[in-house]
């Protein structure tokens, strides 16, 4: 009797479980930036989008379709995965002009009812979402340095230092792994010894002549 007779959000509420997400759409904006070059090539990236397939198409386009600007865009949590695929455009190619662009779009769920009852809950739920967005454009061409968002672009030199700064730091906390260590001072002793006395500890650095490694 209380579950039929219940008013409609108190059953959404507590059937939910029985939704499933069975579409996503996102609200068509045009891009943020003026006066963009009729060639400028889009990048819609998505969260499962694959990074190595979007910078192939990108690269392909940037140097040998000749295109002078190209914008990468993502909103929710595809933005992360955005801002990696500028980076990496900017660290191949060099010489950049870059704007970024932060706003907010709305997402459309759209939720299918997989175990409908009579007087339930309707067969679809549509949840409306902001979501933050970003947008970013990268242009071989000089761009207007007093618009908000403008950077300029970064030395080569500088690009190849964080690069090389970042490889090393990755490798130097096994870089000390690879020195030998010394001989183990237990290999001194007899088996006296080593029954009577704790071992040295290995790799301190203590020879035969130092305390607790006597002949």
């Amino acid at each position: 009797m209380a579950a039929g007779g219940g008013g409609a959000k108190p059953t959404v509420g507590s059937r939910m479980e029985n939704f499933r997400k069975v579409r996503t759409s996102e609200e068509e904006s045009p891009l943020p930036f003026p006066d963009l070059s009729p060639g400028v090539v889009e990048m819609k990236v998505k969260e499962g989008s694959k990074i190595r397939n979007l910078m192939n198409f990108a690269m392909a386009q940037l140097e040998l379709r000749g295109s002078r600007q190209i914008v990468f865009s993502g909103s929710g949590r595809a933005v992360t995965k955005t801002i990696t695929c500028v980076e990496i455009m900017k660290r191949k190619l060099g010489g950049l002009h870059q704007v970024t662009k932060v706003r907010y779009k709305t997402l459309l769920e759209v939720w299918e009812n997989q175990n409908p009852l009579p007087g339930g809950p309707a067969q679809n739920l549509t949840v409306h979402k902001n979501v933050p967005s970003i947008s970013i454009l990268l242009s071989r061409d000089p761009l207007d340095p007093n618009q908000t968002g403008y950077q300029p672009p970064e030395p080569r030199a500088e690009l190849g230092t964080r690069l090389s700064r970042a490889e090393g730091t990755s490798s130097s906390s096994t870089k000390g792994l690879k020195r030998p260590l010394p001989p183990p001072c237990e290999q001194l002793l007899t088996k006296k010894l080593q029954a009577e006395k704790p071992e040295c500890p290995r790799g301190s650095g203590t020879t035969a002549s130092q305390p607790g490694c006597h002949h």
